[in-house]
């Protein structure tokens, strides 16, 4: 890891001036792997909703490098709510996207603790990550910022003619 590039990072609330790169990083996932199992990209218009929606614990962070030549944004996450019903009230779910040519850097990880730091201000109880069980790379990185698995859901989702596993981890607060 390039210590001076993580050094250069800094998070900050998403705003609707990121959507477009925001949109950029997502729908490379959504097109080329599983790390989502969202089949159709997103517009402009949708990314700039979905940033709309977000707000108090359950707004999107970005991940800024003002020193990237790509553009700033390179990557994102944002917690949602785990279930609708009321009991569940207390979990949340995260989610992180970290674009492509800056994995391995260290920002998946800065995501996340920052994800799990909103959660326990916010006064959640869990946090849980809903992850393609073959993504070997993103079980990893929750493992690093205190996730352990809980479960797997075997086939619970096609993609690219191919039947997934969601591996289940959760971290408690």
């Amino acid at each position: 890891m390039d210590e001076g590039r993580i050094k250069s990072i800094t998070l900050r609330l998403a705003s609707a001036a990121d959507a477009e790169q925001i949109r950029q990083i997502y729908n490379y996932e959504v097109s080329n792997t599983t790390a989502t199992f969202d089949l159709v990209p997103r517009s402009l218009q949708d990314q700039q909703r979905w940033i709309a929606d977000r707000n108090g614990a359950f707004a999107a962070i970005v991940a800024i490098d003002p020193d990237d030549e790509h553009g700033e944004v390179v990557g994102f996450g944002s917690l949602s709510p785990y279930k609708e019903r009321a009991a569940y009230r207390t979990s949340v779910e995260d989610s992180v996207y970290v674009r492509r040519d800056r994995n391995g850097q260290g920002i998946g990880k800065l995501i996340v603790n920052e994800l799990l730091r909103v959660a326990a201000a916010s006064g959640f109880h869990a946090v849980f990550g809903r992850i393609s069980a073959s993504s070997e790379a993103s079980i990893a990185l929750h493992r690093s910022c205190g996730f352990e698995l809980v479960g797997i859901e075997r086939e619970v989702g096609r993609k690219f003619n191919k039947w997934l596993d969601v591996a289940i981890m959760q971290a408690l607060l």
